[in-house]
């Protein structure tokens, strides 16, 4: 493996050493640190010594996304000093590539997350990894992924495991077991889910005749369920441990033309807008409110795929926002295919999709760059390139939303980080940024915020 030139000399935090030593001294560790605080160098720093100091551990699998696994765990072993002698295998790509990095020699083996299935069948009773690290351990949520069920089976040949997550119940504590699950395998919070369910949630109502659905927790099951996991798990927030450079939030709105504005209402009433060579129609709340904002964007999907033009309101604001950066760096997040085509139309930017763009970005040579929320996600550091941020389209995940802001907005950023969001007026937009802004969020909230307006409109409410 190349090295990089210069290596930073790693001077860590008081709570990275604490981190570091949480995972020696556990062979069972959940770090729900939050954004910014470097989990990736406080697990190789803890790995340096079981592999090379202790010889605790022999062969380490790293499961991560996709770009995090391709880029940002050898980024990070490349940068510091005292990780010089770790060596890495990315185990990506097609299936004969995957079969090669598995039989090079390595300290570390980095992997998406998608692929832990086909890893599990490929060495079905000689499962090799000693240690494994989960990086983003939130993406475990559901037992009943193909991911999880995987895992599940080799849980018992793993010898340390370490989870890594910032969010580990971005909906609710539900969420948590199968994660902590694969910690413990079920020491703590049960060995099934429905069992945990039953000890710590009531269903809120029934359908179908008596099935439970909607549950929430029980009165005193929160404080029993962190009480539980506190010895294998530690918690950290940014704003706790680091100065965190300044944040500016702004609210852009732009106003739509009668006659868009009567377009976007149509579609929101009757869940069906008639154009001339096509329709645009949204089969039930979930799907109206993608095409509501795809609309408050500018354009819409129809029916046969094909993109219908509304507005170029956001454009023109785009446009100012752009002039006013006066030549600093924008990266500029959209929510659809679409928006991102008519943003290149418009503007010479560049997408943010390679390591090769990343570090572009990072020297400052990309003026105006483009990324989906789900792309920039997680792991990514992007703040040595900008400090703006310009949402053209907003998201209804909180923590897609939270994690995005946080490639800038980290531990590293020397200057003021401005995020901005272009918002239309007296359309879905308002409702996805009152969510974000009270932390209320995910399908239900997006659901009874279209519900609602849907109710307004056949009872003959004012349209605000």
């Amino acid at each position: 493996m190349p090295l990089q030139e210069t290596r930073e000399i790693y001077n860590p935090h008081e709570y990275q050493t604490h981190c570091t030593q949480f995972i020696l001294e556990n062979t069972s560790a959940g770090l729900f640190l939050d954004m910014g605080l470097g989990k990736s160098v406080i697990t190789l720093t803890a790995l340096v010594d079981l592999l090379h100091d202790r010889f605790e551990v022999s062969k380490v699998l790293v499961i991560a996304p996709l770009r995090v696994a391709g880029i940002t765990w050898l980024d990070e072993v490349r940068k510091w000093d005292h990780l010089q002698n770790l060596t890495l295998s990315k185990v990506l790509g097609s299936a004969k590539e995957r079969t090669m990095a598995l039989y090079k020699k390595a300290d570390i083996y980095t992997i998406n997350r998608e692929n832990v299935p086909w890893l599990v069948d490929f060495y079905k009773n000689d499962w090799p990894f000693d240690m494994v690290i989960i990086d983003e351990l939130s993406s475990f949520k559901s037992p009943s992924a193909k991911r999880f069920k995987a895992l599940k089976k080799v849980r018992h040949k793993i010898k340390r495991i370490v989870g890594l997550t910032g969010t580990p119940a971005p909906n609710g504590l539900l969420d948590i077991w199968s994660q902590i699950y694969l910690l413990d395998g079920g020491e703590r919070l049960g060995r099934t889910f429905s069992g945990y369910r039953g000890r710590y949630f009531h269903p809120q109502k029934y359908i179908n005749g008596g099935i439970p659905t909607d549950y929430a927790l029980n009165d005193d099951a929160e404080d029993k369920i962190y009480d539980r996991i506190s010895d294998i798990c530690i918690s950290m927030k940014a704003l706790e441990y680091l100065k965190m450079p300044e944040i500016i939030f702004n609210k852009i709105e732009v106003a739509l033309s009668e006659k868009e504005m009567s377009l976007y209402r149509k579609l929101e009433r009757d869940l069906l807008l008639p154009l001339e060579e096509s329709d645009v129609d949204a089969a039930n709340a979930a799907v109206l409110s993608n095409k509501l904002l795809q609309m408050s964007g500018g354009a819409v999907y129809d029916e046969y795929g094909d993109v219908q033009h509304i507005h170029d309101r956001k454009l023109e604001a785009l446009e100012d926002l752009i002039e006013a950066a006066n030549g600093k760096p924008v990266l500029i997040y959209y929510g659809f295919r679409h928006e991102k085509d008519r943003i290149k139309k418009c503007f010479e930017a560049e997408e943010i999709n390679t390591s090769g763009d990343i570090a572009k970005w990072n020297k400052g040579d990309m003026a105006i760059a483009l990324c989906h929320p789900a792309s920039a996600g997680h792991g990514l550091n992007l703040q040595s390139g900008g400090c703006t941020i310009i949402w053209f389209g907003v998201t209804w995940s909180l923590e897609l939303y939270q994690q995005a802001n946080a490639r800038l907005w980290r531990q590293g950023q020397k200057q003021t980080v401005i995020i901005n969001h272009i918002l239309t007026r007296q359309t879905i937009d308002e409702r996805v940024m009152q969510a974000l802004d009270n932390k209320d969020t995910g399908q239900k909230a997006l659901i009874e915020a279209v519900k609602a307006r849907m109710e307004l409109n056949k009872n003959g409410g004012e349209n605000k």
